[in-house]
């Protein structure tokens, strides 16, 4: 019979790279993870790794139980955790994932009164994902994600809580700053700096130059808003970031807002859940604090 342990072998044989180091993550001796090993193999009556010189490679009969203790594990773990914290009287920890850079600085605003309004839920981010923020959803390695583009799956439910627009952010000094919008042709003598994600999903190119046929001079990438701001103030470049966030940062540099088109890029923010979670009140009150304080921001 396949147990619990058999899977969490499998899982640290292939992830630590050597049956030593997998016998240090699970506590037991080699020798007992050796034995654990061939005692699956005969059981199963199938062979799960083969030898390829000092290291063990995993069969197609590995590879598959493999992808089910990447699946299942993550949900017995969240299982445990959840009935500890249950039976101590607790409601647990709120595990939030971002698709979405600059979504972080709008999190920030929502999880503030959260933590105020909940002493008693621990609130995890996290922005890198194994198999993208959809798959940590459905896996139950996250509760809610951050997302402006839900992709609709049987089992989970997106909502919109906010409405924003995005926008080109330019220099004060910047020959379009004083422009009502800009053109998509404009681009052609600009460098474009945006967060390192994949082209299809940054919008100023699936919505605004894909569809003119149009690509920038460079495109350069940065990881962090602040320094992408900075680049965009000293004329190093241009971002396409959503309105709001320009205008806080306006604040404190020389920046500007121009509207992508003459209709501009309406998008909204989404939070992505389970359904068996709908009545998981601390994570039902997350989505209404989020809807609530979207109208301030």
């Amino acid at each position: 019979m396949l147990e619990r342990i058999h899977l969490a072998i499998v899982q640290q044989v292939e992830k630590q790279g050597s049956l030593t180091a997998a016998a240090d993550v699970l506590h037991v001796t080699q020798s007992a993870l050796s034995h654990s090993r061939k005692k699956l193999e005969q059981q199963l009556g199938t062979d799960i790794w083969r030898r390829e010189g000092r290291k063990l490679e995993l069969t197609q009969s590995g590879q598959y139980l493999l992808a089910v203790a990447n699946r299942v594990l993550p949900h017995l773990e969240l299982a445990e955790e959840r009935l500890q914290q249950f039976a101590l009287g607790e409601r647990g920890s709120l595990r939030i994932g971002m698709e979405c850079h600059p979504c972080y600085q709008w999190l920030l605003k929502v999880v503030s009164p959260y933590l105020s309004a909940w002493p008693d839920v621990d609130v995890d981010v996290k922005q890198r994902f194994q198999f993208g923020g959809l798959g940590a959803l459905l896996d139950y390695e996250i509760d809610l994600l951050v997302t402006p583009d839900p992709v609709y799956k049987p089992g989970l439910n997106f909502e919109a809580v906010f409405d924003y627009e995005q926008v080109l952010v330019v220099a004060k000094d910047h020959h379009l700053a004083m422009s009502e919008y800009i053109e998509a042709h404009q681009m052609t003598s600009e460098v474009l700096i945006s967060y390192p994600v994949d082209l299809e999903r940054l919008d100023i190119y699936n919505q605004f130059l894909l569809p003119a046929g149009i690509t920038p001079k460079r495109h350069k990438n940065i990881e962090t808003t602040d320094i992408m701001l900075q680049m965009v103030a000293s004329g190093r470049g241009v971002a396409a970031l959503p309105r709001w966030l320009v205008e806080e940062y306006a604040e404190k540099l020389p920046i500007v807002p121009v509207k992508l088109g003459p209709q501009g890029i309406p998008k909204q923010i989404y939070l992505g859940s389970r359904e068996a979670d709908g009545k998981v009140d601390y994570l039902q009150a997350f989505v209404e604090l989020a809807r609530e304080t979207s109208h301030v921001v």
